[in-house]
């Protein structure tokens, strides 16, 4: 049986990823921080001797490196602490992986590109609009150096929350329930949402593939649904679902805050082309993940 560790497990996508890969019969070792309990093992991913100590003893020949800081806005603000993840931590797993001879998958994110020209191949110029962005290109080159290595960039994610705020798409619906508080929802940039099963799929068919032939699954590889919405649209797809009402909020057409890429469409023919790949459909599987929070 083929063992796999998988960083962030606690969080949604690492959910998904070790749920997909125990089902596949792999052997399994998920770590954690904050929220590390049960089955997963708690290690601190800025502790290089911690870190080197449990891939070592582990010896997985994969390792899926989901871990990172992924709000825009709390890498703009606490930037050095981001990058001791998305950076720092990157490298030295990378590194301890070309030691060990494992595989290591890093996730990326479609922020690494300007949005300006869609969609993105995955040997596409990288020009990072803000500082999330840079630190995932950031993590992505450091992680490149070492051999054995792919990096799978993804669009925003959504799945199964433990609570609404932990996916940029499910806490929409928390706003769409507030009807106490008119908001002002972002209707221009474009985006791509994807289930958090879809790219544990993905990662687990890399893998799969890399145990047969090393060689097919090295560099960079993009994965995404299809299917566009902007922040404005999905929520009122989201009312129509649950028939509420969507009086309170409304269109805003300029973008504020931090800056984010107008459009990141992922270009997947690399993966589609090696018979890789899994889309789920976007209405009923929002539903899906939020109706636990809708009470009528």
């Amino acid at each position: 049986m083929p063992r796999v560790l998988i960083t962030g497990a606690s969080g949604l996508l690492g959910r998904a990823l070790v749920k997909e890969f125990t089902k596949a019969s792999w052997e399994v070792l998920g770590l954690a921080y904050s929220r590390a309990g049960g089955v997963l093992k708690k290690v601190d991913l800025t502790d290089s001797l911690a870190v080197r100590n449990v891939l070592t003893e582990y010896k997985p020949a994969v390792v899926v490196h989901s871990a990172a800081e992924r709000s825009p806005d709390v890498v703009e603000k606490q930037e050095g602490v981001a990058r001791k993840i998305n950076v720092d931590a990157s490298s030295l797993i990378a590194s301890i992986c070309d030691e060990i001879g494992a595989y290591m998958i890093y996730l990326s994110t479609d922020y690494v590109f300007d949005g300006k020209n869609a969609p993105y191949k995955p040997g596409d110029q990288p020009n990072p609009l803000n500082k999330y962005g840079q630190s995932k290109l950031d993590g992505e080159v450091a992680v490149q150096k070492h051999e054995c290595s792919a990096t799978l960039r993804v669009p925003v994610l959504y799945g199964d929350v433990e609570y609404l705020e932990e996916s940029a798409i499910t806490v929409l619906f928390k706003v769409l329930l507030d009807t106490s508080q008119p908001a002002a929802i972002c209707d221009y940039q474009l985006r791509y949402p994807t289930h958090v099963q879809d790219i544990a799929a993905v990662c687990r068919q890399m893998a799969d593939l890399y145990m047969k032939s090393p060689s097919a699954v090295k560099g960079i590889f993009h994965w995404s649904n299809d299917e566009l919405v902007t922040k404005y649209s999905l929520m009122t797809m989201m009312a129509d679902i649950f028939h509420v009402k969507s009086d309170h909020i409304t269109a805003k057409k300029e973008p504020t805050g931090t800056p984010r890429p107008y459009n990141c469409q992922l270009d997947t023919t690399a993966l589609s082309d090696l018979g890789i790949g899994q889309k789920t459909k976007l209405r009923e599987s929002i539903e899906s993940c939020l109706q636990p929070y809708f009470e009528k």
